[in-house]
């Protein structure tokens, strides 16, 4: 019987994919990524929302390193592009995606999480980039999405020392967006989910594919791009209606 990596299913328009492999806290081995990039691949039609989940005590450990011994430089770079892509299509796929985390949020495993757009955390969650002990370097886009969250210094600071950041600390640094209950991250991650699934999807859809590109534009560029999303976003039939209904709600107080 083939092992099974990653678990999917689908519950109206939320779509959760599970890591697998709670036996080696959810370390990435070339055959987890891959049943990863085939589950986003397999996204079915019409899903609003993707909920990222993990078995077991550990959200992800990280690069399964007993993979990592006997690659040549291109070898290592081909695997780090890889990543890249996978995880590009995680963040830049056009869906909001929440992750649900608790226990090693650790190097890899970390890159993965800032992949995501929501972040929710228990309190035994941990993070660590732990690159530096093991003589290596990051490879699944933390220079770019860590740096991004925390800042150069600090990513620097936390691969140099290897030191592990607690779960309140994360969250005031932008690691997560949340902080739950001991054992409630998927319960948080699923209401989050139903209530992004009411967006409009054409506005979701621009939230998480422009924001992150008009980060990386000059200001100029970035005004430009916001202009030409929000037209798109704000003539739609469906836009109308949702500004309508607002309207007729007016005085009622805000709609939760």
């Amino acid at each position: 019987m083939t092992e099974s990596l990653v678990k999917t299913s689908l519950d109206d328009s939320i779509y959760t994919i599970t890591l697998a492999r709670p036996e080696k806290r959810n370390a990435v081995s070339d055959r987890l990524l891959g049943a990863l990039e085939q589950a986003l691949i397999a996204t079915p039609e019409g899903t609003r929302v993707i909920i990222l989940a993990a078995e077991g005590k550990h959200f992800c450990a990280g690069l399964d390193l007993t993979e990592h011994q006997n690659r040549d430089p291109f070898g290592v770079m081909q695997h780090s592009q890889g990543w890249h892509r996978i995880f590009d299509r995680l963040q830049n796929g056009g869906i909001p995606v929440v992750s649900a985390m608790q226990g090693a949020v650790i190097g890899g495993g970390l890159e993965l999480a800032t992949a995501t757009h929501v972040r929710v955390a228990e309190p035994n969650t941990i993070y660590q980039l732990p690159e530096g002990r093991h003589g290596i370097f990051v490879g699944g886009g933390a220079s770019v999405r860590v740096a991004n969250l925390i800042g150069p210094g600090r990513m620097c600071e936390m691969m140099l020392t290897g030191r592990i950041m607690e779960a309140d600390e994360g969250q005031r640094l932008g690691l997560s967006h949340y902080v739950v209950g001991e054992g409630e991250c998927l319960d948080k991650a699923r209401q989050l989910a139903e209530r992004i699934a009411e967006n409009a999807p054409m506005a979701n859809w621009a939230m998480v594919s422009a924001i992150s590109r008009i980060d990386n534009m000059s200001s100029d560029d970035g005004l430009f791009v916001e202009s030409l999303t929000a037209a798109l976003t704000q003539t739609s039939p469906e836009v109308a209606e949702r500004i309508g209904e607002f309207l007729e709600r007016k005085g009622k107080g805000p709609r939760t």
